[in-house]
């Protein structure tokens, strides 16, 4: 029996940007105000309103959260839409269930002696 292995190195590498990009909590907020919305979509003008924040620092989040591939966006006009990237976010929440799976009870680790 073979035992289990944990994260490989490339998939870590991958998924480092989201996470990184998820652990601000205005980022975070920012990624959901755009999900709440119908579609998962979401001009700028619509999810900067809760938050206490100019405008330059919304669109430096936004664009955290582009370049980490969590959100993508289009510009209509004046207006810039951002939309959540389903298959990104998919593929997070399958790394952090698979993180969550723990099988078997926890051992000792063995003595050296």
């Amino acid at each position: 029996m073979t035992e289990p292995q944990g994260l490989g190195a490339d998939r870590a590498l991958s998924a480092a940007p989201a996470l990184k990009a998820l652990g601000d909590p205005v980022r975070l907020r920012l990624l959901s105000e755009v999900a709440a919305r119908p579609g998962g979509e979401a001009c700028v003008c619509d999810v900067s309103s809760p938050f206490d924040l100019s405008q330059p620092t919304i669109s430096h989040h936004l664009k955290v959260l582009r370049d980490a591939g969590l959100v993508t966006s289009e510009r209509r006009g004046t207006w810039v839409y951002y939309r959540v990237n389903t298959a990104v976010l998919q593929q997070v929440s399958g790394l952090l269930a698979g993180l969550a799976a723990v099988e078997g009870e926890p051992r000792p680790c063995e003595d050296p002696q």
